[in-house]
């Protein structure tokens, strides 16, 4: 990415294209003029009640749901804002208007990380608006987080097999172990009662000693195991 471009991108992206509309239908126009007072002084929680209100009227229009998306987006709830600006983009004959809820559409969904979803709907404004600049970059933007996005997941994906392989190899590593463990126990002399020697019990205590050490050794090894399973990797 050159120097400079992406204070372009915060200019254009995360900027909604339009401030809420005023309305023109009669039986929503008290309840937009209400909303629009609270979105301009920032009570964008407000100015949402009053958009709902106003999409309850019997006659609403398309531009209480951009309005709508306005203020959801405002407020952080980018995958509620897209899916009003998509509503408001199906709703729209005016190809302007459609062009700018496409766009609203690509920045909830930039915003909210769901860069294919961006992608496609800047491609849909461009298509209406081929002179949006903002669109132009945004697109760009998006498409790049998306190259990124994707590439992660791929290290991700070749970095989980080998963990589990080796994880895999650790399990037989320790199985084996353990079958050495009771092999050595197997051969361990057992003792007949009254005939025990002063070597014999030598030799018997030895053994107990050592396979006691090698017990000791399994459990150490498997308590650093299980700690080392527990480490969360910063991918």
């Amino acid at each position: 990415m050159k120097k400079g471009y992406t204070g372009k991108i915060l200019l254009f992206g995360f900027l909604l294209s339009v401030t809420p509309l005023a309305m023109t239908a009669q039986d929503e126009k008290e309840f937009i003029r209400k909303g629009n007072r609270q979105y301009k002084k920032g009570e964008y929680s407000g100015s949402e009640s009053m958009y709902r209100r106003a999409q309850d009227q019997e006659k609403s229009t398309a531009d209480a749901v951009f309005n709508l998306g306005d203020a959801l987006y405002k407020q952080g709830r980018f995958s509620e804002a897209a899916t009003e600006f998509d509503r408001a983009a199906e709703g729209y004959d005016e190809p302007s208007r459609k062009a700018e809820s496409f766009y609203n559409m690509g920045n909830a969904f930039l915003k909210d990380q769901k860069y294919k979803e961006s992608i496609d709907s800047y491609i849909n404004s461009l298509k209406i608006r081929p002179d949006n600049p903002a669109a132009k970059y945004n697109l760009a933007y998006a498409q790049e987080e998306l190259k990124k996005q994707e590439e992660q997941q791929k290290q991700q994906q070749q970095q989980d097999p080998d963990k589990d392989k080796s994880e895999e190899n650790q399990d037989k590593k320790n199985e084996q172990q353990n079958q050495e463990d009771r092999q050595q126990d197997q051969e361990q002399p057992e003792p007949q009662p009254g005939t025990m020697s002063r070597e014999d019990a030598k030799r018997l205590l030895e053994a107990l000693s050592a396979a006691e050490k090698k017990t000791q050794e399994k459990v150490q090894q498997e308590k650093a195991r299980a700690a080392k399973t527990r480490v969360i990797k910063n991918w």
